[in-house]
C-alpha cells in the first residue's frame, strides 16, 4: 500500500505535489505548535493559521510562540515551508506559462465545434483568415498548418494547431469532427502538382474521419479536377484558372479586368450572394423574377443549377424548386 500510494504521487504533476507537500508541512507544524504551547495557540486551526503565515514570511504577529522549543519549530518552518511555498508558486507560474506557450506554438487543442478549419499558410490563407475574423459575429476559425512555429494572426476567435493534416491526431485535435466547414489552400512550398497531390490526401484523410464535412479545395493543375471531385471535394476553386483569365482579358480590355475585379470586391464586402428561389417564384420566367426583384435593389446575375452555373439566362428560362439565384443587392 505504501508503495502504492508513492508511485501515484511520482505520477502527480509537479505543481500538485509541491502543494501537498507544502500542506503537510503546515499542518505538522500547525498542529505540533498547538499541542507545544496550547496557551498562545488554544486551537488547532490557530496553530495552523500560524504556520501559514510563518511559511508564507508574511508574519501578522498575532499567534507567536514564546518558548524555546517553539521558536526553533519556527526557524524550521521558515526554511522548509517558505521553500514549499515559494516553489509551489514559481511552478504554478511556470505551468502557466507553459501552457500559454503550447497555445501560441500550436500545441494546444482545439475544445470549441461549429467551426471552419483553413489548411495551409500562405498569401490566400492570411486573407481568408482575416476576412473571417473581421466579421462582427465570426464564427471560431481554425489554422491547421505544419510549417509555422506559431500563431500567425494572434486573435480571439483564431485557434492555431501545428501538425501535418494528413495525420488523424492533428486533426482530432482541431475538432473535425465538430467543423462546420473547410477550406484546403495549395502548398506554396511544392511545385503545382506535388501541391495538388497533397492537398487530395489530405481531403482523404478528412473524409475518411468526417465524410459528411463540406469541403473546398484549392487546385492548380486542371487534370487534378477530376481526383479532387472523386476523393470527395464539395467545391473546386482552380486558382489559376482565375489568375489566367485576369492576365488575358488585361491584354485585350482593360475596362473589363477592372470591372470583373470590382465584382470580386462586391463578394467580398458580402453584397454578392446565392439565395434559393422562393416558393412563390417556382416555375416563373427568370426574365419576369429579375424585374420583380429589381424594384428590391436586388439584381440578379444568373441561376446556379446543379453543377451548372448559368450566367443570364437566354430568354424563356423557367425557374425549378432546387435552383440557386446570384445576387448582388444594395
Amino acid at each position: 500500500m505504501p508503495h502504492y500510494l508513492y508511485s501515484y504521487f511520482t505520477r502527480l504533476p509537479l505543481v500538485f505535489r509541491i502543494l501537498i507537500m507544502a500542506l503537510m508541512t503546515i499542518i505538522l507544524f500547525g498542529g505540533f505548535v498547538h499541542l507545544l504551547e496550547p496557551n498562545s495557540f488554544p486551537t488547532w486551526f490557530d496553530g495552523i493559521w500560524w504556520a501559514v503565515i510563518t511559511a508564507s514570511t508574511v508574519g501578522y504577529g498575532d499567534y507567536v510562540p514564546h518558548s524555546v522549543v517553539g521558536r526553533i519549530a519556527g526557524i524550521v518552518l521558515v526554511l522548509t515551508g517558505a521553500g514549499f511555498i515559494a516553489s509551489y508558486f514559481v511552478a504554478l507560474s511556470t505551468a502557466a506559462v507553459a501552457k500559454q506557450n503550447d497555445y501560441i506554438q500550436g500545441n494546444f487543442q482545439f475544445k470549441d465545434h461549429d467551426h471552419i478549419i483553413v489548411i495551409g499558410w500562405n498569401a490566400r490563407s492570411r486573407e481568408i483568415l482575416k476576412t473571417i475574423c473581421s466579421y462582427v459575429n465570426s464564427v471560431p476559425v481554425t489554422l491547421i498548418d505544419e510549417t509555422l512555429e506559431e500563431n500567425p494572426l494572434p486573435h480571439e476567435n483564431l485557434h492555431f494547431v501545428k501538425g501535418n493534416p494528413q495525420r488523424d491526431d492533428v486533426l482530432m485535435k482541431a475538432s473535425v469532427m465538430d467543423a462546420r466547414q473547410l477550406i484546403i489552400t495549395a502548398d506554396q512550398n511544392k511545385d503545382e502538382h506535388q501541391a495538388d497531390m497533397h492537398s487530395i490526401l489530405t481531403l482523404i484523410a478528412i473524409k475518411g474521419l468526417n465524410p459528411a464535412l463540406p469541403c473546398i479545395v484549392e487546385v492548380l493543375t486542371t487534370e487534378q479536377m477530376k481526383n479532387a471531385k472523386r476523393a470527395g471535394a464539395d467545391e473546386i476553386v482552380q486558382t489559376n484558372l482565375l489568375t489566367s483569365f485576369v492576365m488575358i482579358s488585361s491584354l485585350t480590355s482593360r475596362e473589363m479586368v477592372t470591372a470583373f475585379l470590382s465584382l470580386l470586391r462586391q463578394m467580398d464586402q458580402r453584397r454578392l450572394g446565392i439565395e434559393p428561389v422562393l416558393t412563390d417564384h417556382i416555375g416563373a420566367n427568370f426574365r419576369d423574377v429579375s424585374i420583380n426583384l429589381m424594384n428590391e435593389d436586388i439584381l440578379i446575375l444568373g441561376v446556379k443549377r446543379g453543377d451548372e452555373m448559368i450566367i443570364h439566362p437566354p430568354h424563356p428560362f423557367s425557374l425549378q424548386a432546387e435552383d440557386l439565384l446570384i445576387t448582388i443587392k444594395n
